[in-house]
């Protein structure tokens, strides 16, 4: 294990600060999904608050798809506060007074841990060789980094969205490493049109001429067009209908004047434009390719000929499971069905449905009927357990 404090790494077109790397899997490489072996992986990652003598307060937070290690210090490449600042630090929901909180970038991400951005032993970049990840995958990853501070029990493990699968494979893989998990606006498998949006997104990167085959790199171009028509295709599905209607309505960018012109009339279409090109300035297209496709194969029943409750079976983990109303991305209903799995099992588990406009989004807002729910949950089981009092 080898730990480096801001490390810099050759971004698409600039060089970025990543924070803390840590190297894993040095003496044991790891068996990927895909059958291929990786060893000497770095992982970027961002710690809070400080662990106790026994180890047994640490909490892991697993982020979303395009998000990061900075859970809640400023972001280096956006300059902008944490993701999840108001939930995570002293005194808040997760309190860093009382809980030692890791956060680490993805396998396969782009702020820092072994990615499409990385370079072989020939010093080329990896683009399309590097191999195809699961949540599993991603999963064992951290594990390692886990394993690598000497604790042994992770006293939780909370995420949402992407986050929240790999919450739910934490659960499965490693029940006996974590004492509770808090998985958010999320799902067991991604249905098809889940899947649908996804495969959007990647043809419209690699139909870019400037993604070069994954190898822009080397050929110093940017897929720019593709990668924002990605992000603005996601970015709705992370919406609510009532959220956009509200915001935006038809409201145009100029008064009431059309300008009959391609241009962005509405300002809806401005936002999005927006959100396209300032995904572009932090995120690497080929990162999105491969975690958008780990989202889509991830399916916790498929190993169980599709019960899912069999991937909980005896299961000791404590469960709290978050959805939203306005979510149809991941819609209740998807976590009623995880709900029940455990039910079946006899697992320990709490549900709560949240009432926000924002859809998919709302685990990302200040919200405090979200912060109660998490905060009274996390409280109730360290007084249980005697971790962080």
């Amino acid at each position: 294990m080898n730990d480096m404090h801001m490390m810099s790494f050759g971004a698409s077109r600039r060089q970025v600060l990543v924070g803390k790397i840590r190297t894993v899997a040095q003496d044991r490489p790891l068996r990927l999904s895909c059958g291929k072996d990786i060893a000497d992986i770095p992982v970027a990652y961002q710690t809070y608050g400080t662990l106790n003598e026994a180890k047994d307060n640490a909490i892991l937070i697993c982020h979303a798809l395009t998000g990061d290690q900075y859970v809640a210090s400023g972001n280096p490449v956006t300059g902008k506060a944490g993701w999840w600042n108001f939930m995570v630090g002293s005194g808040k929901p997760i309190d860093t007074d009382r809980f030692f909180v890791i956060c680490s970038n993805v396998l396969g991400g782009c702020m820092g841990t072994y990615g499409p951005k990385h370079h072989d032993a020939e010093g080329n970049v990896l683009g399309l060789n590097f191999p195809v990840v699961t949540i599993r995958d991603m999963v064992a990853v951290q594990q390692r980094l886990i394993e690598s501070f000497g604790i042994t029990q992770l006293f939780a493990v909370i995420g949402g969205s992407v986050g929240g699968m790999q919450v739910l494979q934490w659960a499965v893989d490693f029940p006996n490493m974590v004492r509770c998990v808090i998985p958010m606006a999320t799902a067991a498998r991604h249905n098809a049109q889940n899947i649908a949006y996804h495969e959007i997104g990647r043809q419209a990167i690699m139909a870019d001429p400037d993604w070069q085959d994954g190898a822009y790199h080397d050929a110093g171009t940017f897929p720019v067009k593709g990668l924002s028509i990605a992000r603005m295709t996601a970015h709705v599905t992370y919406l609510s209908e009532n959220a956009l209607q509200h915001k935006f309505g038809r409201m145009l960018q100029h008064g009431d004047v059309l300008d009959f012109s391609f241009d962005a009339n509405f300002q809806v279409e401005s936002y999005l434009r927006h959100q396209g090109v300032s995904f572009v300035e932090r995120f690497d297209p080929n990162s999105y390719l491969y975690v958008t496709k780990a989202a889509d194969y991830f399916d916790l029943a498929q190993p169980h000929d599709g019960a899912l409750s069999l991937a909980f079976a005896h299961t000791p983990v404590s469960f709290c499971l978050l959805s939203f109303t306005t979510d149809w991305l991941y819609p209740t209903m998807e976590t009623r069905h995880i709900v029940r799995a455990l039910n079946a099992q006899g697992a320990d588990v709490s549900f709560a449905e949240i009432d926000s406009p924002y859809g998919h989004d709302a685990f990302l807002m200040e919200d405090t009927h979200i912060m109660n729910v998490l905060g009274g949950f996390l409280d109730g089981k360290a007084k249980k357990f005697g971790v962080g009092v």
